[in-house]
């Protein structure tokens, strides 16, 4: 069997009590060069309302328990009292109208923007806009969202349920709660300009996630068991 992170891997290891010899990972891909546009960021943020000057948290995804979008707007509550920011949510699902009225308790409703399903194109433009990217989940088979913030050369603030962040340098990893999440947007807006985590891991994107090398690792893992299966049957011959 085939996973695509060593998170998956343990879970699956876990629950259904395979054995380690039957696991391969490889993780999964995107096109390098899908997000990456030429655009002006201060003109994304004035069509949407928001000031050209201020700093923009994007999160993307369903708005669902699973996707942990009310830990990010209560983090959201927390680094606003350290320094102005914006944070746009992109995405629809049963945590939206919830994760709204959390935004409006909390005093935060202005600074915090659910933008609903987007069109490919809006949410581009907003990897691209934006100056960093959380995800926050709860659980998180794999992430592609990160793939895809790296494809942009955007830093990523990731819960320790996502397995492709590595810690301090290609974002910051924090445990799901408010507070350490806000810790990390904190830690990585204080550095914007200065880390180079985005860069990081868009070589890193180059290197291990491009679906040339994906498809390598999943060839060899097929030539691996159908030498195994030769090997059974001569010996059952």
């Amino acid at each position: 069997m085939i996973t695509t992170s060593t998170i998956l891997k343990n879970e699956l290891q876990q629950i259904y009590k395979i054995p380690d010899y039957k696991l391969w990972e490889i993780p999964n891909g995107i096109n390098v060069g899908k997000i990456k546009r030429e655009i002006d960021p201060e003109n994304v943020k004035r069509h949407y309302g928001i000031n050209p000057c201020l700093p923009v948290v994007l999160f993307t995804g369903r708005m669902e328990y699973q996707k942990g979008p009310d830990l990010l707007v209560g983090a959201a509550a927390k680094v606003l009292k350290k320094r102005n920011a914006q944070f746009v949510l992109i995405g629809e699902g049963k945590m939206r109208a919830r994760c709204e009225h959390q935004a409006q308790k909390l005093g935060i409703g202005n600074s915090c923007n659910f933008l609903g399903y987007a069109p490919d194109n809006t949410v581009i433009d907003w990897f691209n806009a934006c100056d960093l990217v959380c995800v926050p989940s709860r659980n998180e088979p794999f992430g592609i969202v990160v793939l895809e913030a790296w494809d942009s050369k955007k830093p990523v603030v990731a819960s320790d349920a996502v397995a492709l962040v590595e810690n301090f340098k290609t974002g910051v990893v924090a445990h799901k709660e408010p507070s350490s999440i806000a810790w990390g947007l904190n830690y990585v807006l204080e550095g914007l300009g200065r880390n180079k985590m985005g860069e990081k891991g868009y070589n890193l994107l180059k290197q291990k996630s491009n679906w040339k090398t994906i498809g390598k690792k999943t060839l060899e893992v097929y030539e691996k068991v159908i030498e195994k299966h030769k090997l059974k049957a001569g010996k059952g011959s």
